[in-house]
Protein backbone atom coordinates (compact mmCIF):
# COMPACT_ATOMS: atom_id res chain seq x y z
CA UNK A 1 0.00 0.00 0.00
CA UNK A 2 1.11 3.31 -0.34
CA UNK A 3 0.33 6.75 1.13
CA UNK A 4 -0.12 9.75 -0.93
CA UNK A 5 -0.32 13.14 0.02
CA UNK A 6 -3.32 15.31 -0.77
CA UNK A 7 -0.85 16.60 -3.64
CA UNK A 8 0.86 13.13 -5.07
CA UNK A 9 -2.65 11.53 -4.83
CA UNK A 10 -4.49 14.19 -7.34
CA UNK A 11 -1.65 14.56 -9.48
CA UNK A 12 -0.65 10.78 -10.41
CA UNK A 13 -4.72 10.77 -10.16
CA UNK A 14 -4.59 13.18 -13.26
CA UNK A 15 -1.70 11.42 -15.19
CA UNK A 16 -3.10 7.57 -14.75
CA UNK A 17 -5.31 6.07 -17.29
CA UNK A 18 -6.07 3.63 -15.84
CA UNK A 19 -7.45 5.14 -12.62
CA UNK A 20 -10.33 4.02 -10.21
CA UNK A 21 -11.77 6.20 -7.56
CA UNK A 22 -12.92 4.30 -4.54
CA UNK A 23 -14.87 5.81 -1.88
CA UNK A 24 -14.93 3.32 1.04
CA UNK A 25 -17.08 6.13 3.63
CA UNK A 26 -20.80 5.34 4.94
CA UNK A 27 -24.06 5.87 2.70
CA UNK A 28 -24.60 8.95 4.52
CA UNK A 29 -20.64 10.58 4.36
CA UNK A 30 -21.23 10.40 0.67
CA UNK A 31 -24.00 12.41 1.03
CA UNK A 32 -21.96 15.42 1.93
CA UNK A 33 -19.84 15.36 -0.91
CA UNK A 34 -18.09 12.85 -3.25
CA UNK A 35 -14.33 12.99 -5.70
CA UNK A 36 -16.03 12.77 -8.87
CA UNK A 37 -16.15 9.80 -10.58
CA UNK A 38 -15.96 8.15 -7.52
CA UNK A 39 -17.31 4.72 -6.54
CA UNK A 40 -18.65 3.89 -3.31
CA UNK A 41 -17.97 0.73 -1.38
CA UNK A 42 -18.88 1.49 2.56
CA UNK A 43 -15.70 -0.84 4.20
CA UNK A 44 -17.91 -1.74 6.95
CA UNK A 45 -19.97 -4.34 4.85
CA UNK A 46 -17.27 -6.36 6.05
CA UNK A 47 -17.78 -9.58 4.12
CA UNK A 48 -20.45 -7.28 1.65
CA UNK A 49 -17.33 -5.01 1.13
CA UNK A 50 -14.66 -8.30 0.11
CA UNK A 51 -17.39 -9.41 -2.09
CA UNK A 52 -17.52 -6.10 -4.22
CA UNK A 53 -13.88 -5.92 -4.49
CA UNK A 54 -13.28 -9.19 -5.62
CA UNK A 55 -15.92 -7.91 -8.51
CA UNK A 56 -13.04 -5.12 -9.30
CA UNK A 57 -10.20 -5.10 -12.24
CA UNK A 58 -7.26 -6.44 -10.51
CA UNK A 59 -5.27 -4.81 -13.27
CA UNK A 60 -6.29 -1.10 -12.91
CA UNK A 61 -4.66 1.72 -10.21
CA UNK A 62 -7.09 2.27 -7.17
CA UNK A 63 -7.03 5.71 -5.47
CA UNK A 64 -8.39 4.87 -2.02
CA UNK A 65 -10.06 7.55 0.35
CA UNK A 66 -12.40 7.81 3.38
CA UNK A 67 -13.18 10.63 5.96
CA UNK A 68 -9.89 10.75 7.25
CA UNK A 69 -7.35 8.36 5.91
CA UNK A 70 -7.43 5.26 8.42
CA UNK A 71 -10.29 2.82 7.09
CA UNK A 72 -8.86 3.89 3.36
CA UNK A 73 -5.39 2.61 4.80
CA UNK A 74 -6.90 -0.34 6.13
CA UNK A 75 -9.17 -0.74 2.58
CA UNK A 76 -6.01 -0.67 0.65
CA UNK A 77 -4.19 -3.49 3.20
CA UNK A 78 -7.47 -6.05 2.32
CA UNK A 79 -7.13 -4.97 -1.52
CA UNK A 80 -3.67 -5.68 -1.52
CA UNK A 81 -3.53 -9.25 0.51
CA UNK A 82 -6.24 -10.21 -2.46
CA UNK A 83 -3.73 -9.34 -5.16
CA UNK A 84 -4.58 -5.31 -5.81
CA UNK A 85 -0.92 -4.17 -6.69
CA UNK A 86 -2.17 -0.84 -7.34
CA UNK A 87 -3.59 0.58 -4.05
CA UNK A 88 -2.93 4.29 -3.15
CA UNK A 89 -4.72 6.16 -0.05
CA UNK A 90 -5.78 9.41 0.35
CA UNK A 91 -3.37 11.06 3.63
CA UNK A 92 -6.14 12.95 5.32
CA UNK A 93 -8.89 11.59 3.47
CA UNK A 94 -11.72 13.64 2.09
CA UNK A 95 -11.69 16.53 5.06
CA UNK A 96 -8.96 17.48 3.77
CA UNK A 97 -9.15 17.21 0.16
CA UNK A 98 -9.08 20.20 -2.10
CA UNK A 99 -10.15 19.51 -5.43
CA UNK A 100 -13.12 19.18 -7.22
CA UNK A 101 -16.35 18.01 -4.98
CA UNK A 102 -19.59 16.44 -6.61
CA UNK A 103 -23.02 16.47 -4.31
Amino acid sequence: MMDLSQEEWREQLENDDNAFILDVRTPEEVEDGYIPGATNIDIHLGQGFLDEIEKLDKTKSYYVYCRSGARSAQACSIMNSVGFEKAYNLEGGFMNWEGEVAE
